[in-house]
Formats: structure tokens, C-alpha cells, sequence
């Protein structure tokens, strides 16, 4: 082993930074191979389910902590394009991965990021996690459909030397009815894949052993609990995750830097597996005492190279060896049936209503799980934002909704508010790492389609006079009463109101001041509106005042100024009882 270290630094070492990395994480893979057991199906392919031997539990890891090559990646960059490395097509230690392989990996990426994009799921970690669990299906030997051919599957967990996990699925995945065992390139056990499982490339079957259904099956799994992969933390908690051993998070780790820096597509079936798993061959345990009635010493079984006793299981679902010092339970992925995956629009349309009046739409949302299908239960906030005045039926800005069977939540009904404008209301789910969808809505002002004087009287002032007779004018809306209308009154030269007047008939502001547009009117409750008094210059005619509505509606009033006519006083008639004159002769 050592001279086998010394030719691969020798050979591709670049950086003694590099150099050191690889040979820390090579220190720990020193102790002898195990024997792997063939899987039924003859694939010769190791993968043991790793249970804790003493507790029977399997710390929540989803392929059981069973063994994985140490092979690390060369000490030189990948073969990008343009790159002048020129590494081989194919081999244990290449950046090649074969197209179907290097296919699914990228779907699973897309997937995910579509149903829960804050996970961040970059497919070079699902290369990482598939070279070191099966050499990237022992490399690519999969059909058309991305089905490992024969399965890929790991020795029986039946205790000796790994967990004792006995069947779950009967047999379905992994063909043993008494034990189970890691299956397939990404190697879940069967209780895990049971809740995991996904049916990726839509044959309407999941299945373990196909590169498809299990890279995306892993994906989701290392997304479980609302994690982020981008962050170096949370990348961590996931992979030990899927195998609990520090040993194994560095060997992913380096496969995962290396093909951040560069891979390429080989053809399936050309790429060439590790062959060197993890897991030594298990030794007897030392017995104290003697006779009949000696009870043997718990001692670790060591499950890697370098003779050292795991610190737990390895991987999801199985065991590691039996460890005499206690450990603190690692909290079990949340299964993506009731794992939180995103939050979606479930039909809300546009929100739009008139000043006080109710919204005819609902903000409507819907929870999706990991794997998206709909979630129930989820608690949605819905808050209302903005100076409208707007607020949610029962006069609340923020409501709490769960989810329904379905895994819609709607909100209760909107009231608009007084003040046109614009407002926002925001839904959000989700504690670790919140959902949250805005929607845009916009209270209009009140509106009338129609306006009309109350009364038909000629509206006459003389010149430097005020109109006797008051203009009182009602607005109304689909021949209702419009109240709270905002009514425009200008004088113009024009009956469209095209030629504002700067002469005639006027206003007072509240300075006393002439103007000839007033534009803070509004109609009562009953949709009346009673303007102010007007005055008439020294200049006589008939001139037009225009009363516009919010909505279009208007109306055109004459206003008339011209001097009162002069009127000429009547001789008195004669008295009748006046003696008439005399006659002269």
C-alpha cells in the first residue's frame, strides 16, 4: 500500500498542498480489504447495510454505513477542454464519467432545484457520493434505460462483521428474504429506499438499481432537513448523513473538488470501478477469562482501512462495528413525504378592487413536499404591507392558514382601504430556511359611470355677481349610488374639455383667490355632490363648466352672465273721476 501511495504522488502530485490532502485521507485506508460478498444477481459489487452490531440501530444513514472504495482522485486537474493534463478515457482514478451516469446526476440536479431550489444541489456531489459507493455503476455498466446490469448489490447484513438488519422489503430490491442489503449505484438499503425512493426516468417503477431513479433518490436525500448545500456545514451534515465516517466525508469530499474542477463524458460501460472497499475482512474478538463461562470482550470492529473503529454507522440505513464508548444520536432525515419543498402560486389572479369595496380574488398557495407532491398541514403567514388601508377580513393584517389535504392555503377575504394605491401581501412557510411568495395588488379609487344635475334650472349671474343657484350634481355606478367619487369641475371653452377657460366664471380658493378647477370634490354618501358657490367676472356670455368622475363618467353645465335688463317706466293712466275739461267754444 505504501509504495502504491508513493507511485501516485510521484506520478500526479502538483501542489504539496494537494499532495498532503491526499495523503491524510490515504493514512486512514491502510488496514487490509475486506472479502466482499456477491450480490444474487452475481454483480460481485460490495455493499453492506452498517448497523450498530450492539444496538441494532442504524442511526438514520441511508445505505446503512456498508463498506465504499478509498480510492481518491489523481493530484492533477481533470481534463477540462482546452486543458493540456490529457487524463484517460477511463480508469479508477479519472475524471470521465460514463453519459448515462454523468445524465442522471445532472437531471436529479435540475429536479431538485425546480421543487427546492433553496437546497442548492450541485450534481458534482452525486458523482462524489457514486464513485466512492459503486465506481459510478461500476463504470456505467447500465442498460438504455440506466438500469445497472447485472444489479449492484452488497453483502447480506446478517452480523458478520457488519449490522444485522434483517429483511424489510422481503426480497423485493435486493433478493434476500432473510437480510437485507445495499442496493444499486447510489447503494440505499430497502427500509431507506422505501421512503426515498423516486421514479425519475417515468417508466412508473422506482427502482434502486437504476442510475436515474437512485441519483435523484439521493439528491433528495441529502437535501432532507433543510439544508443548504452551498454551505460548507450543511454539505458536511449531509454526506455524513449518508455514510457516518469521517473517513468517508474526506474521501467525498476530494472526488467532490475534483470534479468541480473539471470532468468529461465517456461512453457507458468504459469506465473502470475502484477496487478497494472500505470494510476489512472481520477478525474474531479476543475472549477474558477461561472456561465455559468466559464472556467476550466488546471490542470494536474496525470498518476501514487503518485498523480504527468507526465512530458510528457509515452509511444510510446500515450499521458500523460495535463500539464500547456511547455516542449521541444523530437525528434521522426527515422522509420527503413530510419533508417541506417549496411554495408555489395555486391560482391566485390579478388583486384588484375599488376603494372600500371587497376583492372579488383570494391569495391562494400551495406546499409542495420534497419529491412535490402536496403537503398538508404547513402553516402559511399572510400579511398585508402598504398605506391603502387595506386589511384582511375581520379587519387583521396578518393571518395564519395550514395547509389542506391538497396542500393549498387560502387566505380570508380582502377589504380595500379608502386610499388608492398599491400594496403587497406576502405568504411564507417554512422556519429553517423560509418560503416566501409576494403578490402585487392595487386598490383603484372609487369610480361612478354616470353624473347628471339634480335639477334643470338656468344658471344666470349678472356681470361681478354670484350664481343665485347652487350646481348639485349625483354620480352613480351601474345606476347605484356612487359614494366617495372624486369629481373633477373645470371651466372650459369646449364641451370635451379639450380648452380650459381663463375667463368668465370662476371658484374661490381658501385664500379668497379666483380659480377655475377645483379637484378635491367628492360625492356623498348618497352619491351627491354640491359645489362650491361661483362668481362671474365683468365678462358676459354663456360659458361651460365640465364635472368629471373617477371612471370616465362626466357632464357639461352652461353658466350664463349678462346685466339684467333695463325696464322703461309706464305713464299713470288718467283718473276716472277727474271732471274732463271744459269744452271751448
Amino acid at each position: 500500500m505504501a509504495a502504491h501511495i508513493r507511485r501516485r504522488l510521484r506520478k500526479g502530485a502538483t501542489t504539496t498542498a494537494v499532495a498532503a490532502a491526499a495523503v491524510a485521507a490515504l493514512a486512514a485506508s491502510q488496514a487490509p480489504a475486506a472479502t466482499l460478498a456477491d450480490g444474487s444477481a452475481g454483480s460481485g459489487d460490495p455493499k453492506a447495510a452498517g448497523e450498530d452490531t450492539a444496538s441494532g440501530e442504524t442511526d438514520g444513514a441511508a445505505t446503512g454505513n456498508s463498506p465504499y472504495y478509498t480510492d481518491l482522485p489523481p493530484l492533477v486537474t481533470p481534463d477540462k477542454p482546452g486543458s493540456s493534463s490529457n487524463l484517460p478515457a477511463a480508469g479508477s482514478a479519472e475524471a470521465g464519467i460514463p453519459a448515462s451516469v454523468l445524465a442522471a446526476y445532472k437531471q436529479a440536479e435540475r429536479t431538485v432545484a425546480t421543487t427546492d431550489p433553496s437546497c442548492r444541489l450541485p450534481w458534482q456531489l452525486l458523482a462524489a457520493i457514486g464513485k466512492v459507493e459503486s465506481g459510478q455503476a461500476r463504470g456505467g455498466r447500465v442498460d438504455a434505460n440506466g438500469t445497472a446490469s447485472p444489479r449492484i448489490l452488497g453483502p447480506a447484513l446478517n452480523g458478520q462483521g457488519f449490522a444485522l438488519i434483517k429483511d424489510t422489503d422481503g426480497g423485493a430490491y435486493d433478493g434476500d428474504a432473510v437480510h437485507d442489503r445495499a442496493v444499486g449505484p447510489m447503494q440505499f438499503i430497502p427500509s431507506t429506499w422505501a421512503s426515498w425512493g423516486q421514479d425519475a426516468n417515468g417508466d412508473g417503477r422506482k427502482d434502486p438499481n437504476n442510475i436515474y431513479d437512485a441519483a435523484l433518490a439521493a439528491g433528495r436525500y441529502l437535501c432532507a432537513n433543510d439544508r443548504d448545500l452551498a454551505l460548507a456545514a450543511d454539505l458536511d451534515q449531509a454526506v455524513l448523513s449518508y455514510n457516518r465516517s469521517t473517513e468517508y466525508l474526506r474521501t467525498v469530499r476530494s472526488w467532490y473538488s475534483y470534479y468541480q474542477r473539471g470532468t468529461h463524458e465517456i461512453p457507458d460501460g468504459t469506465g473502470t470501478p475502484p477496487s478497494i472497499p472500505s470494510t476489512p475482512t472481520p477478525s474474531p474478538s479476543p475472549v477474558t477469562g477461561s472456561g465455559p463461562s468466559a464472556t467476550p470482550s466488546p471490542k470494536p470492529s474496525p470498518d476501514k482501512p487503518g485498523g480504527k473503529p468507526s465512530p458510528g454507522p457509515s452509511k444510510p440505513g446500515g450499521g458500523g462495528s460495535t463500539s464500547p464508548t456511547p455516542k449521541p444520536p444523530t437525528p434521522k432525515p426527515t422522509p420527503p413525504s413530510a419533508t417541506f419543498g417549496s411554495l408555489e402560486n395555486a391560482g391566485t389572479g390579478p388583486l384588484r378592487a375599488t376603494a372600500g369595496q371587497e376583492f372579488d380574488e383570494r391569495v391562494s398557495v400551495l406546499a409542495r413536499n420534497a419529491v412535490g407532491a402536496p403537503l398538508a398541514k404547513v402553516p402559511v403567514t399572510f400579511t398585508v404591507t402598504g398605506g391603502t388601508g387595506t386589511l384582511f377580513a375581520g379587519g387583521k393584517k396578518t393571518v395564519t392558514v395550514r395547509t389542506g389535504a391538497d396542500g393549498t392555503a387560502t387566505a380570508p377575504k380582502l377589504q380595500a382601504g379608502e386610499k388608492a394605491g398599491e400594496f403587497t401581501v406576502t405568504a411564507v412557510a417554512g422556519t429553517v430556511r423560509p418560503r416566501t411568495l409576494t403578490y402585487a395588488a392595487t386598490v383603484t379609487a372609487r369610480q361612478a359611470d354616470a353624473i347628471a344635475r339634480t335639477d334643470e334650472k338656468a344658471l344666470v349671474a349678472a356681470p361681478g355677481e354670484k350664481f343665485a343657484d347652487a350646481v348639485t350634481v349625483k354620480a352613480t355606478y351601474k345606476d347605484a349610488a356612487a359614494a366617495g367619487v372624486a369629481v373633477t369641475a373645470t371651466m372650459v371653452k369646449d364641451r370635451l374639455g379639450v380648452i380650459d377657460n381663463d375667463k368668465g366664471p370662476y371658484f374661490k380658493d381658501a385664500d379668497g383667490k379666483p380659480v377655475r378647477t377645483l379637484t378635491t370634490l367628492t360625492t356623498d354618501a348618497d352619491g351627491q355632490l354640491r359645489l362650491p358657490e361661483i362668481f362671474a367676472d365683468d365678462n358676459e356670455g354663456t360659458y361651460l363648466l365640465r364635472l368629471t368622475t373617477e371612471g370616465g363618467a362626466s357632464v357639461v353645465v352652461e353658466l350664463t352672465v349678462k346685466a339684467p335688463e333695463e325696464t322703461t317706466p309706464e305713464e299713470p293712466a288718467p283718473d276716472a273721476t277727474e271732471t274732463p275739461a271744459a269744452t271751448k267754444p
